[in-house]
Formats: C-alpha cells, structure tokens, sequence
C-alpha cells in the first residue's frame, strides 16, 4: 500500500470518527471501502472504451473508422 494524506472538512471527520468507533473499523479503512465503491461504480475512462466496439471481421481502413465513429456521435447526439 502507498500512504496519502488527505483533508477533510470538520463535519466529515466528525462523520468518519463516529462511523468508525461504531463499526470498530479503522477510518483508513473506511475511506479505502469508499474508495473501491467510487472506482466500481466510476471507473476511469481508460477502463472502458468511449465508443462501442464492432467487430465486423475485418479491419477498418482509417477513413472507414473516422465514418462510424461521426455516425456513431451523430445518432448519440439526434437522441438527445
């Protein structure tokens, strides 16, 4: 593990104490929990792809790509 500091608002301190004094987990604990959900439910956009990806079968030429992609961004942006 790699050892941060972070600071906290008094209010979410006072949360945090209390939280771990009744749970009888540490507040790094608490905050690494918090932390592993935020990453589950957020992943980072290098964990998933942007645009969809098609498997055709065959590879697509650069301008074919560049295509899809504007079609993909137009039917995306007609929706809303």
């Amino acid at each position: 593990m790699v050892k941060t500091t972070i600071y906290l608002p008094e209010e979410l301190d006072l949360w945090l104490e209390s939280r771990s004094a009744s749970t009888a987990t540490s507040k790094a604990e608490l905050i690494r929990r918090a932390l592993t959900r935020m990453q589950q439910d957020e992943p980072i956009s290098g964990d998933r792809p942007v645009f969809k990806v098609y498997d055709s079968g065959r590879s697509l030429t650069v301008d074919e790509m560049d295509e899809a992609i504007a079609s993909r961004i137009a039917e995306r942006a007609a929706r809303r």
